[in-house]
């Protein structure tokens, strides 16, 4: 870092070139993304944008210390402990886009949280998976990485019974009520919203690819082209939901990111896929002579061994453990295998030149970031410990050594004695998300839901 600016902050020329080639653009979003994958921050003016690319912009530490509704939690550390002091926030190199979407046309800028004197603010989930990758980096591998997200589209309407349903198809105004998997007339008849879905990612430089209707009414999921930077691709899934996001309010829908929206439907996964390069590129979890590489089998022994730990990362609120239940292509253990979309890490099919790992495990509401970092440092102990995997899964059915928790309370008791987690995220990472999940199962477990006192009011 230079006079507090850190070395990798976007140099002002990019915000340069922006403005000139986009006049029409009057303001900016000015996005972080929090602990808990929420994007926050504010509008900018167009004449701010690069008194933000030289100074920087300061954000109160507290903005990383609130839960899911906005409210600050205390035991964060980031609120009163230090006054709710400022930091510093800079923006990301290549993160400045249009938002094609809007009218008046806005701009999109990401940023980084940074102490003033330019060290990496702790509590930033973006700065948690840098680390990760610096250390395979330090050992001459890069991590090669995609996400692939399923979501419901819902209609802006609720039923006749209030509750939420999907989406009117905008071709023909039908309500879908039927599971069609892998269906292309639901498809056909999203045309307008997903020609525009595709016509902004290439604005905005996602490399969004294949999109399908998922096992659900209103069900779709859409994958992401690879990555050589980690980085970018957790940065790729976070611009992809405020896309459609912004997009489907714009035809009439909801997007939405829940983990289980509707009880007896399917959830919505966040799968993540890996491998590891060479400094020459080369995938080093490319078969070796017919067989799969002993590298990537120490990769997977590692996700085994960190996935109880880890749960609270891949499943953090209250409704990602609805998704968990067997035969729903949730992972309920720690399973691994071929080709065998029951387990929780899978070597898909495919060029065993581009051989990689995919991970099932997490949850489309999870942070990206920290997906990403618990994932590769589950691997990296794998690596650098030399384990060796259960033996492989080839069924539902299978069992593995490494006992999971059975929902949210466990998973936070088991994440909070976690030294692996500590070490994946750094200490203060792990504590603020610690401290938020915590605060939000307490907040549940005070609540007397209307279900509850249905259930109960008459019998007991």
């Amino acid at each position: 870092m230079t006079d507090g600016r850190p070395t990798e902050a976007a140099p002002i020329e990019e915000a340069e070139a922006f403005l000139a080639d986009h006049p029409d653009i009057s303001a900016f979003d000015l996005v972080l993304i929090d602990p808990n994958g929420i994007a926050r921050g504010k509008i900018i003016r167009r004449h701010e944008l690069l008194g933000l690319y030289r100074s920087g912009r300061h954000l109160p530490g507290s903005i990383l210390g609130l839960d899911v509704t906005g409210e600050d939690v205390d035991e964060t550390g980031l609120v009163w402990d230090d006054g709710d002091a400022d930091r510093i926030a800079w923006p990301i190199a290549g993160s400045l886009v249009e938002l094609p979407w809007t009218s008046p046309k806005r701009g999109e800028v990401r940023v980084s949280l940074y102490e003033l004197d330019g060290t990496r603010m702790a509590a930033d989930p973006r700065h948690a998976l840098a680390r990760q990758i610096e250390a395979f980096n330090q050992i001459g591998m890069n991590p090669v990485m995609a996400f692939e997200l399923e979501f419901y589209l819902l209609d802006a309407e609720r039923d006749a019974n209030g509750r939420p349903q999907a989406a009117r198809m905008p071709m023909t105004g039908d309500l879908v009520q039927a599971n069609q998997v892998y269906g292309l007339d639901p498809l056909d008849r999203m045309e307008t919203f997903i020609a525009e879905l595709y016509a902004h990612a290439e604005v905005q430089g996602l490399p969004v690819e294949t999109m399908i209707s998922e096992y659900a009414a209103g069900q779709y999921e859409l994958t992401l082209r690879h990555r050589d930077s980690g980085l970018r691709a957790a940065d790729d899934l976070v611009m992809l939901k405020r896309l459609m996001r912004g997009l489907a309010i714009r035809h009439g829908m909801r997007a939405n990111f829940m983990a289980k929206p509707f009880s007896g439907r399917s959830g919505s996964g966040m799968h993540l896929h890996t491998s590891l390069n060479d400094e020459a590129g080369r995938n080093l979890m490319a078969d070796t002579d017919g067989e799969l590489a002993p590298l990537l089998l120490n990769a997977v022994a590692g996700l085994q061994r960190s996935l109880a730990e880890s749960m609270l990362l891949f499943a953090p609120n209250i409704n990602s453990w609805r998704r968990f239940s067997r035969n729903s292509y949730a992972p309920t253990a720690a399973t691994w295998g071929r080709n065998n979309r029951s387990v929780a890490i899978r070597v898909p099919a495919g060029n065993p030149d581009n051989r990689h790992i995919e991970h099932r495990t997490p949850g489309v509401d999870a942070n990206p970031y920290l997906v990403a970092a618990g994932v590769l440092a589950g691997m990296y102990e794998g690596i650098r410990s030399k384990l060796s995997p259960d033996e492989e899964s080839t069924s539902y059915d299978a069992d593995s050594q490494y006992v999971l928790p059975k929902d949210w309370a466990s998973a936070i008791e088991r994440a909070s004695g976690s030294a692996f987690l500590k070490d994946a995220l750094g200490d203060k990472m792990a504590a603020v998300f610690l401290a938020l999940r915590q605060s939000e199962y307490d907040r549940f477990l005070a609540q007397v839901t209307a279900e509850e006192f249905d259930y109960f009011c008459h019998t007991i």
